[in-house]
């Protein structure tokens, strides 16, 4: 199975077409996730749509605006506050986890990488087969 983040932006206009994807893919819909990090003592936060594998080629999109919402205990946003809105509307917790910010690494890849194997690991993905 490919798992694979597909980048929108940081999160500012391109967040509402990341929760039209959720809303427009409920079928395949299986979290909705906050990664909460601080990049140089800013805290920020990461929003994705994981979506089920396709049933053929056994694809796993996982939505992500990477790094551009102020970190929602920290400062108050109407970006988090819609995505929050969104979950609910779509049934869905918002599983918030804690991770390294994406300059930790000397390569995207290597950030989305590392975010699959947490994903993976708290089975929250399927694992590799």
């Amino acid at each position: 199975m490919i798992q694979r983040f597909i980048e929108l932006g940081e999160g500012y206009s391109d967040l509402y077409e990341l929760i039209e994807i959720a809303k427009s893919n409920q079928h395949r819909l299986t979290h909705l996730m906050a990664f909460h990090t601080n990049i140089d003592d800013r805290p920020a936060t990461s929003l994705v749509v994981v979506l089920n594998p396709t049933e053929r080629g056994e694809f796993q999109p996982l939505y992500i605006c990477r790094e551009g919402i102020p970190h929602p205990s920290h400062k108050s946003s109407q970006r988090w506050n819609d995505f929050k809105s969104a979950a609910t509307s779509l049934g869905k917790e918002i599983i918030e986890l804690d991770v390294k910010p994406s300059t930790f690494f000397a390569e995207k890849e290597l950030f989305y990488q590392y975010l699959i194997g947490i994903l993976r690991m708290n089975r929250y993905i399927p694992p590799l087969q």
